[in-house]
């Protein structure tokens, strides 16, 4: 297989899944800041010039972090990434969806890309600090509708964690933002996983 992504973006959550996984995929570096997503290569796996994007062992080419996270997990049964009954599926899905429908598109791309929100560079501002409220709201919603102990479901670690970690990270790292309590143990606890590491090791971000 291999994983096309762009450094500390959401594609991390899909790298530290591979990791988890262990099976071979090489991790293909496609930098959004250098238009690589752009390029007529790029549009040829991926028309929507995004990651993640993962090709898979036959060729074919799968797009959209929930799709690939839930392909990964349920193919790799092995490595528990999933709930095995439907009720804990469709809870990791919930968690997934979250992250990547709500606290992703709507708080942080607005603290990422200004312009995408607003042409005039005097609203830029507004739109950072409508940004860093919606992130805000996100975490606290994920706080407040926690099930799980150390991890988002009782069932235990699953996909779930890795798409958190990912905008846990942004929020760390990249932001300055304080997280919730209960979010800022689970953010610890990712960072001192193996997988992650490698991940981030990878990806220049260790």
């Amino acid at each position: 297989m291999k994983l096309h992504y762009s450094p500390g973006a959401c594609s991390l959550g899909i790298h530290v899944l591979l990791e988890e996984i262990g099976q071979p995929f090489e991790a293909v570096r496609s930098p959004i800041k250098e238009g690589a997503l752009q390029t007529p290569e790029f549009k040829a796996l991926n028309p929507k010039g995004k990651v993640p994007t993962l090709v898979r062992d036959d060729g074919s080419v799968l797009t959209q972090y929930t799709a690939i996270a839930f392909w990964l997990a349920a193919s790799n049964p092995a490595a528990g990434l999933l709930p095995a009954d439907a009720e804990g599926q469709a809870r990791a899905l919930e968690a997934m969806d979250f992250v990547t429908g709500t606290i992703h598109p709507q708080g942080f791309s607005r603290l990422f890309n200004q312009a995408r929100f607003a042409p005039s560079e005097a609203d830029h501002p507004k739109v950072k600090e409508q940004g860093t409220a919606l992130a805000a709201k996100g975490f606290a919603d994920m706080d407040a509708t926690w099930k799980g102990a150390e991890w988002v479901l009782p069932s235990g670690y699953s996909v779930a964690d890795s798409a958190l970690f990912f905008v846990e990270f942004w929020a760390v790292k990249r932001m300055g933002m304080t997280l919730p309590p209960r979010l800022q143990a689970h953010y610890e606890r990712m960072l001192a996983r193996p997988a992650v590491q490698r991940a981030m090791a990878t990806e220049g971000l260790a």
